[in-house]
């Protein structure tokens, strides 16, 4: 049997009907079904190890401990960062994106840079009265209700990126609007209703040009291409596990 045909019965629930007839299921941007594999091994962490992940010294605490970690470094190396310790595990891409929002909107000036890095999170990176955020025209509400309720609450202005009649970025116009009242771009890497993928290369030299922090969120990009945040050079990258074959309620916020 060819080999990529038989990867259908890898996923259980595809042996399925529905109304008489095989399950055909065309929803995966919004979320993935589960493989054997996944499905098994979270099984058999509740059958062998459950146990409170950094909050015990007993046998399963300490190997349910070391599972987690793994899964850090894990996703680490799968999206290019450079240190597990960039990789904050979260609820889910719409959870990181509110996590970002609240700890720039809402981190007190002075001491300790938010994020540890002193030379690009400084103070000055908070948004505030006047400052500007920059999302674009494709954007899932997740990744534009946290900026507006955030310019909201600290009198910041949400502008929007134009598009192009064909759906793209209009690129020539994106060093005119990011300026030096912008504080942060927040743009999808590949658009969940159009399958676009975005120039977020481009946009974060652009956004960097002008002294301005970047957020991709890569919640459709990260099962359908190979993403390398270094190389990206954004300074925040987003993305859910129950997208890419993993549980729900799993989340990165790099």
């Amino acid at each position: 049997m060819n080999a990529t045909l038989d990867l259908k019965s890898d996923f259980p629930i595809l042996a399925r009907e529905i109304h008489g007839r095989p399950l055909a299921y065309l929803d995966n941007a919004a979320t993935t079904q589960k493989p054997l594999c996944v499905i098994e091994r979270v099984s058999n962490f509740y059958r062998t190890r459950n146990s409170n992940i950094h909050r015990g010294v007993h046998s399963l605490s300490e190997e349910s401990s070391t599972l987690y970690e793994d899964a850090r470094e894990t996703v680490r190396a799968f999206i290019g960062a450079g240190d597990m310790r960039e990789i904050v595990f979260t609820a889910g891409t719409t959870d990181a994106i509110n996590l970002l929002a609240r700890a720039l909107g809402d981190c007190t000036t002075g001491g300790d840079a938010p994020f540890g890095d002193e030379t690009r999170y400084s103070s000055d990176a908070q948004i505030g009265e006047g400052d500007e955020i920059l999302v674009t025209g494709m954007e899932h509400h997740s990744n534009l209700l946290p900026w507006q309720d955030l310019c909201r609450r600290r009198g910041a202005v949400l502008r929007v990126l134009p598009l192009e009649r064909n759906g793209t970025l209009h690129m020539e116009d994106i060093s005119r609007r990011i300026t030096s009242r912008t504080r942060l771009v927040a743009v999808t890497h590949v658009s969940n209703v159009t399958g676009i993928v975005n120039p977020v290369e481009e946009l974060v030299r652009h956004a960097h040009d002008r002294g301005a922090l970047v957020l991709v969120d890569g919640a459709q990009a990260v099962a359908h291409m190979p993403v390398d945040v270094a190389s990206l050079d954004c300074d925040f990258y987003v993305l859910s596990g129950h997208k890419m074959f993993a549980e729900n309620g799993i989340g990165v916020l790099y």
